[in-house]
């Protein structure tokens, strides 16, 4: 029946599902391409290509293929994305290319949050097509790493560094002898309070480090044991950073300078934490209560 399937993929705007008759066969590439659709998820196509599918009662090669690509791009966690990628490294070899350009120009110049977004999303799709590529989930935890740092995107600190917890651990899943990887992993767990559990990642990572890193690395270590920590979790300060910048949006800057104030005064989260920007967002705080010196401080240490 050529119609929305009704076994509810994932609803995503601008798309629409086509399941194509019995003995539907996907041909393409002058007859280098010639899959069966039988058994695979109902096929996305772009509403724009939907009702000539409907009309010609199948969809053709390039309708498929842009579908497909827009589905995974904006959604590469959408029902049957594993099923989609697949055919299309094995059927769309020029889009898979375009694929990985779009993240080497991404990768090439200083992006805003929505390219971190779409770099994620790309890299997602990626590891649809290379599962086995510890690379490519050490890249997207990266990426979460930074949006979840940046101080316009505080508010999807913890959605972020949660993310990054969980691609670390696929890295090392994948190449336990990733010393990056082992790092930032235990640091993911340092955020999120788990003190203890980044003990235990990085001293399993010992004998992968040397010199300089290996001494960090102890060192840090050794303040955990010491007792020389943030006074509540690092995530909870971005968290409440996220607080600031609404209550300065909302202009109410004497609130937002006392949630900052109070951040800065945990010396063990701001030696270890510089977030970006946040002695520039103190000043103009200070600067809009008519607090001159201070804003003029706070600016020189921006």
């Amino acid at each position: 029946m050529n119609n929305e399937t009704s076994i509810q993929p994932t609803p995503l705007d601008g798309i629409r599902y086509f399941t194509p008759p019995a003995g539907y066969v996907l041909t393409g590439r002058d007859g280098r391409v010639a899959i069966p659709w039988d058994g695979k998820p109902p096929i996305p196509l772009l509403e724009e290509d939907f009702s000539v599918a409907v009309e010609k009662g199948e969809p053709d090669y390039d309708m498929v293929g842009r579908g497909i690509y827009q589905v995974l791009r904006l959604n590469p966690e959408c029902s049957g994305a594993s099923h989609y990628a697949g055919m299309l490294k094995e059927a769309y070899p020029h889009i898979v290319s375009e694929l990985g350009g779009q993240i080497v120009m991404l990768d090439a110049r200083e992006v805003d949050t929505p390219y971190l977004d779409r770099k994620i999303n790309f890299l997602k799709i990626m590891t649809l097509l290379d599962p086995a590529n510890a690379g490519l989930c050490l890249e997207i935890a990266r990426t979460f790493t930074d949006k979840g740092s940046r101080l316009s995107t505080l508010q999807q600190a913890v959605t972020s560094w949660y993310e990054a917890e969980k691609f670390l651990k696929r890295a090392l899943e994948l190449d336990p002898g990733d010393r990056h990887a082992a790092y930032e992993y235990g640091e993911a767990h340092y955020m999120l309070g788990r003190y203890d559990q980044a003990v235990e990642v990085w001293a399993a990572a010992l004998p992968l480090l040397e010199g300089g890193e290996r001494a960090r690395v102890e060192a840090r270590i050794a303040a955990i044991l010491a007792g020389k920590l943030p006074r509540v979790p690092p995530l909870d300060y971005l968290t409440a950073l996220s607080v600031a910048v609404e209550e300065h949006h909302a202009g109410r800057n004497d609130e937002a300078a006392a949630i900052i104030e109070d951040v800065l005064g945990d010396p063990v989260f701001s030696e270890q934490f510089p977030v970006d920007q946040i002695y520039y967002l103190l000043g103009t705080c200070y600067r809009e209560l008519g607090m001159m010196n201070e804003a003029a401080e706070a600016f020189k240490r921006s």
